[in-house]
Formats: C-alpha cells, sequence, structure tokens
C-alpha cells in the first residue's frame, strides 16, 4: 500500500483498521474515551512544533491530529451518528455562518465589530443547537442553560479560567478596571496567608486556587493569554536553572552538592547575565 495525498484514502485506510476480522486488534478496542487523551496529546503536539518554529514535525503533527478526527469520525459512522464528510460540512458550514463579512452582507466592520458579531453568531447558534435538541427529543443539560454553557472542563485550568470570566463580562459581571483586580489579587494573597496559619490543606488549596483564577482575570483584562505567560515563565526558570548546573558543573558539582545560599547566588548571577544580554 502506497501513501495518497487524497483524504479520502485516510478514510479508506481508517475503515480497514476498524473492520472486525481483518482490521488491527487495537483500533478495533478503542471507543471516543479511549481515544480522547491521544487527541489531546497530537494537539499538543501541533502546538510544540510550532513554538520550535519546526515545519517538518508541524506537517506530520497535523497529519497525526487530523487522523484523530478521522478516528472519531469512524466511529461515529459505524455506530450510526454521522460520518467523515458531515465533519467537514459542519465546519465548513459553520465558517461561512460566522463570517457574514466575508461571506455575506456585513462588509466594512472593524476588528471589534467582527468580534462582537462572532459572539452574537455563537449565541445564536448555541440556541439553534438547543432547539434541535429538543426536536429530537434528546435531553438539554440543565447547565445549557446557563451564560457560561459549552466551556470545556477539559481545558488547561488557566485557558478554562479564561474563557469563563470572558463569557461572565459578556453580561456585565466584570470589573471595570485591571487595577481592581490586581487589588483582588492582594486580597487573595492575604487569605492564603491567613489559611497557612491554621495549617488546613483544603483551604490552603482552595485559597491558591482563587488566586490563580484571578491571575488569569487580570492577564484578560490585559489581553494576554495566561497559558502562554505560565508556558513562558516556566521556560524562563527551566532556563536560568540550567545556568545554575552550567556554573555548578564547571567545578565538577550538581545542584544537590550545593547549598540553598550557594544556589540562589547562582540564581541571581544567572539573572543579572540574561538582563545585561551578550557581550
Amino acid at each position: 500500500m502506497k501513501p495518497d495525498r487524497d483524504i479520502a484514502r485516510l478514510i479508506e485506510i481508517m475503515a480497514a483498521l476498524r473492520t472486525p476480522g481483518t482490521g488491527c486488534p487495537w483500533d478495533l478496542e478503542q471507543d471516543f474515551a479511549s481515544i480522547a487523551p491521544y487527541t489531546i496529546e497530537e494537539a499538543h503536539e501541533v502546538a510544540d512544533a510550532i513554538a520550535r518554529g519546526d515545519l517538518v514535525d508541524l506537517k506530520d503533527e497535523l497529519g497525526d491530529l487530523l487522523l484523530q478526527v478521522a478516528f472519531h469520525a469512524r466511529m461515529a459512522e459505524e455506530a450510526g451518528a454521522f460520518a467523515f464528510p458531515d465533519v467537514v460540512e459542519a465546519i465548513t458550514g459553520k465558517l461561512i455562518r460566522r463570517h457574514p463579512h466575508v461571506f455575506g452582507d456585513a462588509r466594512d466592520l472593524s476588528p471589534a465589530e467582527v468580534k462582537q458579531l462572532w459572539g452574537q453568531i455563537k449565541a445564536q447558534e448555541r440556541a439553534d443547537k438547543a432547539a434541535a435538541r429538543q426536536a429530537a427529543g434528546l435531553p438539554a443539560p440543565a447547565e445549557e442553560q446557563s451564560v457560561l454553557a459549552g466551556i470545556p472542563t477539559t481545558l488547561p485550568a488557566l485557558t478554562r479560567a479564561w474563557k469563563l470570566q470572558a463569557r461572565a463580562s459578556t453580561v456585565g459581571f466584570d470589573w471595570k478596571d485591571a487595577r481592581l483586580v490586581l487589588d483582588k489579587i492582594r486580597e487573595e494573597t492575604d487569605e492564603i496567608a491567613e489559611a497557612l496559619e491554621g495549617d488546613d490543606k483544603a483551604a490552603i488549596a482552595e485559597e491558591i486556587g482563587d488566586l490563580l483564577f484571578v491571575v488569569a482575570n487580570l492577564a484578560r483584562h490585559v489581553d494576554i493569554d495566561p497559558e502562554a505567560c505560565l508556558a513562558a515563565a516556566s521556560t524562563k526558570f527551566e532556563r536560568r536553572f540550567a545556568g545554575i548546573e552550567a556554573r555548578l558543573a564547571e567545578d565538577g558539582r550538581k545542584p544537590a552538592e550545593a547549598s540553598l545560599d550557594e544556589l540562589e547566588a547562582l540564581w541571581q548571577q544567572v539573572k543579572q547575565a540574561e538582563r545585561a544580554g551578550p557581550d
């Protein structure tokens, strides 16, 4: 069997892998739930290739992610729910519907007006979906009546916090000034200090969660992705710690062989060297 550039070939291969008796035993025993973690993992690998600027890897990782779509679509087709063409139809319809300023009559919109229109269209889509579920005799979960409905619980926690607060802001539940959010952060740190005095881990965890939630809101107010901020901070920490290791290695030592004071001093040296830049 040879590689093929046609998407139809991918669908045929996926069907062959899922054919009882002649298909792959591993593929055959999978279901939506067992495949979902792989789908998430592949999406992260796509993002990683982009972050590294590796277009060779990006091509392969996008293929892996596309396989996940084909896999889920095939299982849905076997269940009589929908097939791959229905997935394509759904997304092409959504793109056309959500871009009336490109495919419709809503022309010459500003970026702010596009964003506002996008929100209105998505709200109408949620209402239409609820009506379709009702017409099909499907129960509508109680939470779907909420303004916050439809934000996946599987999102990274900071991203989900950002989205929840952004959605709440659409009905006016929001601080008007980023400095007010900063005041709330100070309040949350005081509550953490109080919880630490009580030595109650559950209370401490709750207060730390509140702090992280408010920090995500501050990032939203200044139009910064909190997940990206944390990723950058982690990368910076990793880079600076590697600098400590390199300095210790010059003396034939490892971090475990240095005192905390020495590690802190080396940390400050690395920071200062970074800020000074290349000679």
